[in-house]
This record gives C-alpha cells, sequence and structure tokens, in this order.
C-alpha cells in the first residue's frame, strides 16, 4: 500500500565540516555502512521500494552509491573481497531510485513539497537518514509506522521523551493518547523555549504523510529562519483532520550531532565484534 519513501538529503551538515565539505552528510559511514544505507534498508523491511531523494549540489556521491561502479565490480570479481558489496547489490535490485534537487535551503517543509513529482497522489514515508533507528526487538521504526497507518490512514509522526532542556532543538507536540503509545496531536510547535514547549515529546525524523500535505505545505509561509516548516503544515492537518504521533520502540541515534555518531558507532561496532 505504501510504495515510496522520500528522503530529504539537501542540507549541507556543517556540524560535521570539514568533512561535510566534499561528501554529504548522509554518506558518512557507520563502520562500513553510510548513513542513507541504514535509512533504505528501514524503509524497505517497511514494504517501501520507491525510494525518492531531495537532493543539492555537492551530493552526487548519493546517486553514485546506489548505482553500479563498473570498474570496482570488475577489479574485485572473484576475488574474496567481492562479498563487501553483496548488501548494495540487493538494495540496487530491489529498489527504484529517483532523484531531484531542492536548489535553495528553504527549510524541510520545502524539501518535501519538491518530492511531489516523485510521489504523486499517494501517502509516502520520509527518512531523515541523520536520524538512524534500530529496534533489535523487532520490526524497525518504519514498519510499525506502517502498521499503524494501515489502521488509521492518516499522517503518523515518530515520537520520544526528551529531556526539557532539549525542547529548543525539536518540533513539540502533545495531544490525547488514543492507544498505548499513539496519541492524537492537537498542539505542535517548531523548536519552542522550555516555557512554550506543551510537552517533552520531540518529534524525530519518520513521518508517514498522507497527500494532502502538499496543497498545505503550498500554502504555509515561511516560518522561524525563513524557513517552511514541515510542522507548521502538520499542525494544520491536526487542526483540519487527523494526525498521530507515535512513540516508537527502539533506539534512535541523532548522527547530525558529533556525540549521536559516536555513540551510533560504537554501538554498531560492539553489536558486531
Amino acid at each position: 500500500m505504501l510504495k515510496t519513501c522520500i528522503f530529504p538529503a539537501a542540507g549541507y551538515g556543517t556540524r560535521f565540516l570539514p568533512a561535510t565539505k566534499a561528501l554529504p552528510k548522509e554518506m558518512l559511514p557507520i563502520l562500513t555502512k553510510p548513513l542513507i544505507h541504514y535509512g533504505v534498508d528501514e524503509a524497505l523491511e517497511a514494504g517501501m521500494d520507491n525510494m525518492g531523494f531531495i537532493t543539492g549540489r555537492g551530493k552526487r556521491a548519493l546517486e553514485d552509491y546506489f548505482d553500479i561502479s563498473y570498474e570496482l565490480e570488475h577489479q574485485i570479481s572473484g576475488t574474496k573481497k567481492e562479498y563487501l558489496l553483496s548488501e548494495i547489490r540487493t538494495l540496487i535490485n530491489r529498489c527504484s531510485f529517483t532523484f531531484t534537487r531542492q536548489n535553495e535551503m528553504k527549510g524541510l517543509g520545502d524539501a518535501i513539497l519538491k518530492g511531489k513529482i516523485l510521489v504523486g497522489d499517494e501517502a509516502f514515508g520520509v527518512v531523515l537518514a541523520d536520524d538512524l533507528c534500530i529496534n533489535e526487538e523487532g520490526v524497525g521504526v518504519m514498519g510499525q509506522m506502517v502498521k499503524i497507518f494501515e489502521k488509521y490512514r492518516c499522517t503518523i509522526v515518530a515520537v520520544m521523551e526528551i529531556e526539557k532542556d532539549q525542547v529548543g532543538n525539536y518540533g513539540i507536540i502533545s495531544g490525547n493518547e488514543v492507544e498505548e503509545n499513539l496519541i492524537m496531536v492537537n498542539s505542535m510547535i517548531e523548536k519552542p523555549s522550555i516555557e512554550e514547549a506543551p510537552s517533552n515529546l520531540a518529534i524525530i525524523g519518520r513521518y508517514i504523510l498522507t497527500p494532502d500535505i502538499f496543497g498545505i505545505l503550498e500554502n504555509t509561509k515561511a516560518g522561524k529562519g525563513g524557513e517552511i516548516q514541515l510542522t507548521d503544515a502538520l499542525l494544520a492537518q491536526a487542526t483540519n483532520g487527523m494526525v498521530l504521533a507515535y512513540k516508537f520502540q527502539g533506539k534512535r541515534f541523532d548522527c547530525g550531532s558529533l556525540d549521536g555518531f559516536v555513540e551510533a558507532t560504537n554501538y554498531f561496532y560492539k553489536k558486531n565484534v
């Protein structure tokens, strides 16, 4: 039912300069796989095999990663190293990959709007690759959200509890619980002060969006930082319809920060030794 997952990947990744001067932050590796690979794995596990990327200048490495490298394939063909390409070969064979550009950095809402051409009139997933999520107990976060979507057929955002002093870094929601770990959203604010925050439930980089979000985004005015905020459009959806927030099962690493990136690297290293 859900076929397409969108990956906004046009940001500059300034917190990882100078590395991201030439390398997209989504290509930063956790062990031997880049962040974007983990995100695509999660989307595919959830049943989505049409991967759409919103990129920008200097992001060509993303396209190259999800393509065949004939010279490299030739060089390691028949050697002991050939197995190292097995995972990416599987993704290339099982998924389709399409790319479009966000020419100006005008926020996540604008990036999602650029994905309209890749999605059409269908609900779709969104994965922010620098939010690396894992659930060792079962289905991944996006797969969990797909099951909820199949029941409620509305927009769903993944949320987690954070410390109060961190609310200024996230979109924050509040609402009424309709099931265990599932909240009907009635308030949402982007990067509030501690005093403004309606709760400590923060939106993280996993969404399932219904296609009416595009029309709402087209009419959403720029908010904080002169950017089109996805949270503003989601609040409009919640006011006029229904948006659910899901407290997911699993662990999330903020790989957009140095601390989170190191934490994820150590976690996966210990898991694989």
